[in-house]
């Protein structure tokens, strides 16, 4: 009786992975409306080219870089936090299968997802250079700080997973 409780309770607990998946969900619905606002600003970009300054366009150019740069870190969590989380995804035999799903563990993801942000960081800090007229020196400091705070924080995971993998117990 008592192996069977615990058998019961340990499928319920496994199968509690499943309520990972509407989040996964919704990450993929985020991305549709980040198409939406891509092709909303492209559309923009398209009708004003002939009025629009060079320093708009470049602007516009890097939001679209931004836009992208976002979709493909949200499409590397649901990959990765399903595959890893929830089920495996029956795709092997696809060719368009990216050479890193099924491979990348939690330290890998962790990497992907700070550089990814570096340099959505990255994008962001260039548009407001280009247009830093618009910015108090208070916050272009700032800008740069938390700028700073993302590549700092990435060079720092990349120093402990580095020193984590050259431990035995890894």
């Amino acid at each position: 009786m008592r192996k069977q409780l615990e058998t019961n309770f340990e499928a319920l607990i496994f199968s509690g992975r499943w309520l990972l998946a509407p989040f996964f969900f919704g990450l993929f619905v985020a991305i549709l409306l980040l198409l939406v606002k891509f092709m909303k600003l492209l559309g923009t970009m398209v009708m004003n080219t002939f009025h629009a300054t060079n320093e708009q366009m470049l602007i516009n150019i890097l939001t679209l870089v931004d836009t992208a740069l976002l979709a493909g870190l949200l499409l590397i969590i649901i990959f990765s936090g399903y595959e890893n989380f929830v089920s495996k995804l029956n795709i092997d035999q696809h060719e368009d299968r990216p050479a890193w799903m099924g491979k990348v563990g939690f330290s890998g993801l962790k990497i992907k997802l700070i550089s990814a942000i570096v340099a959505i960081s990255a994008v962001e800090l260039l548009k407001v250079f280009i247009d830093w007229q618009h910015y108090t020196e208070e916050q272009l400091f700032w800008k740069v700080v938390i700028h700073m705070a993302f590549v700092g924080s990435g060079v720092l995971f990349s120093i402990t997973d580095f020193i984590n993998s050259k431990t035995h117990n890894h």
